[in-house]
C-alpha cells in the first residue's frame, strides 16, 4: 500500500480541526492524509477520551482531550481555526456537539465546515421535557434550513454528509438517471443545482418512494456478551437516533396513516413522525443479498431532505408530488441483539458501548443503497456492496460501514474546497457526479438491481392483515403492524 500513488484532490491552506476521534474520525484521518495537501503541524484533533492517541502521536498531530460544549466552543475553537494564514476547515465527527452553532461560528470566521448529522448539544436526545416533536430530526433540520434562508451564500458549510445522510442522496440521482435510461424515457439530465428539474424527473418516472435499504452482515467470531451494546459504527450515535421518534418523508400517493402518526405544522411539511422509537419500528424492504427483509425505520436527515428535495409544487405552492422516503436498516446481527436487550430493559442503554473494529470482525458486507419503488419496472436498488475484506485492502483503521461514511466525508470536503462560497448545503444540493467520482474507489461494487418483490408477497399468510391490495407500495403494506 505504501507504493500506491493517491490523487491529491485539493489543498487545505489553513488549519484542520477535527472534532471527535471515534471510529469515523479514525477512519477519516488517513483519507485526509492521502488526498489533501495540508500542513500537519496545523492539524489538531479534539476528543475527550483520546483513544487511539498513538495514531496522532506518530503523525505529529496535536490532540486536545476536551469536550466541545455550548459554553466553551468559541473560546476553544477560535484560536485553533484562525491560526496562521489560509482558510481553515472544521471537520465535525463528534456526538453531542451543536452542529448549527458550530456551523454559524465557522462561517463567521470564513472557515469551511462539514458534519455527518445535525447534532444537538448534550442532553437533547433524552430530554423528556421537550416532547417528541421537538426531538425529531425534522425539528433539527428546520433550524439549519432557517439559518440558510436567513443568511444565504457565504462560506460553505456541508450539513449531513456521511453515508446516510449524504452518499445515498447522490445514489438517488444516479438511480433516477439509470431508471430513465432503462425505461427508454427521453430526458435531458437536470443540472446539479436544478432541484425542480430533478423533482419533475422523479415524478415523470412514476417513483412513489425511496427506501434507504441497508443490510450489514459483518460478524465476529465470539458472541456478544450480556450488558454490552455492540455496533459497527458509533454505538452512542445509533442509540441516540434509535430512541428518537421514527420519522419518514411522507408521499403524496399515501392513502393511509398510522394512528400514532403526527404531522408538522411549520416548516417544509415534507415528513411525519410516529409516537414510537425508530429502532423499535419495523418495515418491509429489499436488498440484493438477503432479498426481502425487515429493517428498522430509524430517523435520519435524508428521509426528510430527499422527500423535500423531490417535491413538485403546484401554482399555489402545495405539494403536487412528493415521494415517501425512509430508512430501512438491518444492522449487524450483534447490533440487533443489542437493541433487543436495550428495549427489553425499558430503553435503558447498556453500561458498556463498543464499536466492533476491523480486527474483531471476521467477514461480511455492508450493503447500503436506495430502493426506488412504484415505477413501471417495480423496484430498483442501487448502492454499495462493500465487504470487510476489501475495506482492509484499501483503507486502514475501519470496517466496511465506517469506510462508506469516511469516504463520503472525503467527497464532501473536496466539494467544499472546490465550492468555498456555496453557503449551507445538504448532500441533495451538491454535484452528485463529482462527489461519487471522489468516493467510488472506496465503495466496493456499486451496482443496480431490479426486483419484482413487493411488500404484498406471501401475504397475508397464516394470520389476517388489513392490506391495500390495489397499491402494493402503500406505507400501510410496508409498516410491520403485528
Amino acid at each position: 500500500m505504501s507504493d500506491v500513488q493517491y490523487p491529491i484532490h485539493g489543498e487545505i491552506t489553513g488549519p484542520i480541526v477535527m472534532i471527535g476521534f471515534g471510529s469515523i474520525g479514525r477512519g477519516t484521518l488517513p483519507l485526509i492524509e492521502r488526498h489533501f495537501k495540508f500542513d500537519k503541524s496545523r492539524m489538531v484533533v479534539i476528543d475527550p477520551r483520546g483513544e487511539d492517541a498513538h495514531l496522532l502521536e506518530e503523525r505529529g498531530i496535536r490532540l486536545i482531550k476536551e469536550h466541545v460544549t455550548k459554553d466553551n466552543y468559541k473560546e476553544l475553537l477560535k484560536p485553533l481555526l484562525t491560526e496562521g494564514k489560509g482558510q481553515g476547515f472544521c471537520v465535525n465527527l463528534s456526538v453531542d456537539t451543536g452542529s448549527l452553532d458550530l456551523m454559524k461560528f465557522c462561517r463567521k470566521l470564513d472557515v469551511l465546515y462539514i458534519d455527518t448529522v445535525v447534532e444537538p448539544w448534550l442532553g437533547f436526545y433524552f430530554d423528556n421535557s421537550l416532547g417528541n416533536e421537538a426531538r425529531t430530526n425534522y425539528a433539527l433540520r428546520e433550524t439549519v434550513r432557517k439559518e440558510k434562508a436567513k443568511n444565504p451564500g457565504g462560506t460553505t458549510a456541508v450539513s449531513c454528509c456521511g453515508a446516510n445522510p449524504g452518499m445515498v442522496s447522490w445514489f438517488v440521482k444516479q438511480a433516477l438517471v439509470n431508471l430513465a435510461k432503462d425505461t427508454g424515457t427521453q430526458i435531458d439530465e437536470p443540472a446539479a443545482d436544478d432541484r425542480e428539474g430533478w423533482a419533475k424527473l422523479m415524478q415523470t418516472l412514476g417513483v412513489k418512494g425511496v427506501h434507504i435499504a441497508e443490510r450489514d452482515t459483518q460478524r465476529t467470531i465470539n458472541p456478544k456478551p450480556m450488558n454490552v451494546f455492540w455496533n459497527t459504527w458509533s454505538a452512542e450515535g445509533f442509540i441516540s437516533e434509535g430512541l428518537q421518534p421514527s420519522e419518514l418523508g411522507w408521499g403524496t400517493h399515501e392513502k393511509w396513516m398510522p394512528k400514532n402518526a403526527k404531522k408538522h405544522k411549520k416548516g417544509c411539511k415534507a415528513a411525519i413522525y410516529l409516537e414510537q422509537p425508530g429502532a423499535n419500528t419495523r418495515v418491509r424492504t429489499w436488498c440484493p443479498t438477503p432479498g426481502p427483509q425487515y429493517g428498522f425505520l430509524v430517523t435520519h436527515n435524508e428521509s426528510i431532505s430527499i422527500a423535500d428535495y423531490f417535491t413538485v409544487k403546484d401554482k399555489d405552492g402545495e405539494a403536487e408530488f412528493r415521494p415517501t422516503c425512509h430508512y430501512a436498516y438491518h444492522p449487524a446481527n450483534d447490533a440487533v441483539l443489542s437493541l433487543h436487550e436495550m428495549f427489553g430493559n425499558g430503553g435503558h442503554q447498556q453500561p458498556v458501548l463498543h464499536v466492533l473494529d476491523e480486527n474483531e470482525l471476521v467477514d461480511g458486507v455492508d450493503e447500503l443503497g436506495v430502493l426506488l419503488y412504484g415505477h413501471e419496472k417495480n423496484a430498483y436498488w442501487y448502492g454499495s456492496r462493500l465487504s470487510l475484506d476489501e475495506t482492509r485492502r484499501i483503507a486502514p483503521y475501519q470496517n466496511a460501514t465506517g469506510l462508506q461514511v469516511t469516504s463520503a466525508v472525503l467527497a464532501g470536503m473536496v466539494w467544499a474546497l472546490e465550492n468555498p462560497t456555496a453557503g449551507i448545503v445538504e448532500a441533495d444540493e451538491m454535484d452528485y457526479k463529482r462527489c461519487l467520482d471522489i468516493q467510488l474507489p472506496y465503495l466496493g461494487p456499486v451496482e443496480g438491481h431490479y426486483t419484482d418483490w413487493t411488500p404484498l408477497d406471501g401475504r397475508p399468510g397464516l394470520f389476517p392483515e388489513k392490506l391495500d391490495e390495489k397499491d402494493p407500495w402503500q406505507f400501510k403494506n410496508i409498516l410491520v403492524q403485528f
